[in-house]
């Protein structure tokens, strides 16, 4: 379930107001008072509060896992699951969560007993529509009250996304005396000042002066937060782009690790690379094939409308398809080897195995590492043919999108040309990509084992995709020259003392 809600403070003396008539066709059902044991747990050093993840037990409700919420004004969003399960923490649960617990386990962090007053606010045929709730919170040390807090909470769950109701409600909520929205979670409240430091894996602000050895360890510490944050999506499924950003994180490794390698020990850099390579390969089958899915259901709704049931049965094999893929997906993720690796990755972050040049002034050091990139690339572009092969083509891609990468490694100290470049180098390998899906979906369309009237749709896509293919090869020469131009190299040539 998606929950959404606003926390609001409260002081003794607020009461919840009469709330009947502050959204129009609501009903307000009469109040309920309840009282809540709950039991936190994390590891011991607290890595799920500090990726703002929580896993509770409360007494006659199970388990739940709320996941990372994400924010838009007030409004906390947050995917929310819950699990049936005795008194330790549900295997379905941790499996979850396992990127962040790996070798440690979940142990009781935090106890409260909660006095809960609930009012509903329902449908014209009762259906809950959303709820306003008054809770006193106790955290508890054994027998002892170790503090006390109070929080209203105005909250919509399921397909309800609340426009139009919860504004109305924190607005009325406001005025009878309550608090500013806080969105502090009551376990991070109990839990104190170790709760909100930075998660496990979090980037350091790089200072201006800082040797080549600091900004290895920042950009390597993006993409490892990057994958971490999104490995529960990717599990649970319920983000369709976690595939996606996961996969990026694990490109941005390998390639940083290639551009960073003459200040890396080889030994330590060729070994996380190969691994590395592993993971992406799961994650990139999948994430192909999502992307071929929806690219061709944009291109079924051109068709007529007597072709598109054909269509849709027709894509339901690469649904079929990515279905497998992804629990081939979920073996490697729960996998020895992946939480081998992820222990690596999060020992990276924090402690890259850089050698000697590694400690001179970033600024000089790391900026000549980007030119091998853009040099194989632009020998490549002058070694094709007249006109270049679907592969070719493709390779083209492959390259654009390491220098890219390197740039973008090499821009905190490189300067705004750098940045420059790595956008001129997106924007190519964004046309050669449109080239290279095209290309992915007229093979996947001719292999598949279709006849009869899917085949006929088969033949319409194909022809659809080879006008895109068509118009991509018509494009990449101009997203070429563009990052071609000389001013977009002035910062590479000065670096490498060309």
């Amino acid at each position: 379930m998606l929950e959404r809600e606003v926390k609001l403070g409260a002081g003794p003396a607020f009461h919840l107001p009469d709330l009947q008539g502050v959204v129009e066709g609501v009903a307000v059902a009469p109040p309920e008072t309840l009282r809540l044991e709950t039991v936190y747990y994390d590891t011991p050093d607290l890595r799920l509060a500090r990726w703002g993840v929580s896993l509770r037990r409360r007494a006659g409700e199970g388990w739940t896992l709320k996941l990372s919420p994400s924010q838009s004004g007030a409004v906390l969003e947050r995917d929310e699951i819950t699990f049936q399960g005795g008194t330790k923490p549900p295997k379905q649960a941790l499996d979850v969560v396992r990127a962040y617990v790996r070798r440690s386990e979940l142990v009781p962090v935090a106890r409260l007993s909660t006095i809960r007053k609930r009012v509903r606010l329902v449908d014209a045929a009762g259906a809950r529509v959303a709820e306003v709730v008054d809770d006193e919170v106790s955290v508890r040390d054994g027998r002892r009250v170790a503090a006390r807090f109070r929080e209203i909470e105005v909250e919509v769950g399921g397909n309800n996304r609340g426009d139009g109701i919860i504004t109305p409600l924190v607005a009325l909520l406001r005025t009878a005396g309550a608090g500013a929205p806080d969105p502090t979670p009551k376990h991070i409240r109990a839990l104190g000042p170790r709760a909100t430091e930075p998660p496990e894996v979090a980037p350091e602000p790089l200072l201006p002066a800082a040797p080549a050895r600091d900004v290895i360890r920042h950009t390597l510490a993006e993409s490892v937060a990057s994958l971490l944050r999104h490995d529960p999506l990717v599990r649970t499924g319920r983000d369709p782009e976690a595939v996606h950003q996961a996969r990026v994180a694990t490109r941005r490794l390998r390639s940083n690790l290639r551009t960073f390698g003459p200040l890396l020990d080889v030994e330590w850099t060729e070994p996380l690379r190969s691994e590395l390579a592993w993971l992406a390969t799961g994650l990139g089958a999948v994430r192909d094939r999502e992307v071929l899915l929806e690219r061709l259901r944009e291109r079924a709704k051109s068709l007529p409308d007597t072709d598109r049931r054909s269509a849709a049965a027709l894509l339901h094999l690469l649904e079929l398809d990515i279905e497998s893929l992804r629990q081939n997906l979920a073996t490697d993720l729960d996998s020895q080897r992946y939480l081998d690796l992820l222990e690596r990755l999060v020992e990276a972050a924090h402690s890259p195995a850089t050698i000697g040049g590694a400690e001179q002034p970033a600024s000089t050091a790391l900026p000549p590492l980007a030119t091998t990139p853009w040099r194989r690339l632009r020998a490549a572009v002058r070694r094709l043919q007249v006109i270049p092969t679907d592969a070719e083509l493709h390779r083209i891609r492959i390259l654009a999108k390491r220098a890219r990468y390197a740039a973008e490694a090499v821009a905190p100290v490189a300067g705004p040309d750098a940045a420059s470049f790595a956008k001129a180098a997106a924007r190519l390998q964004t046309v050669l990509g449109e080239h290279q899906d095209s290309v992915t979906a007229q093979a996947w369309l001719r292999a598949a084992k279709v006849t009869g009237r899917r085949a006929f749709v088969a033949g319409e896509l194909i022809a659809l995709e080879r006008i895109a293919a068509a118009d991509a090869r018509a494009a990449w020469p101009q997203a070429w020259q563009s990052l071609d131009r000389k001013k977009l190299r002035d910062w590479m040539s000065s670096a490498a003392g060309t």
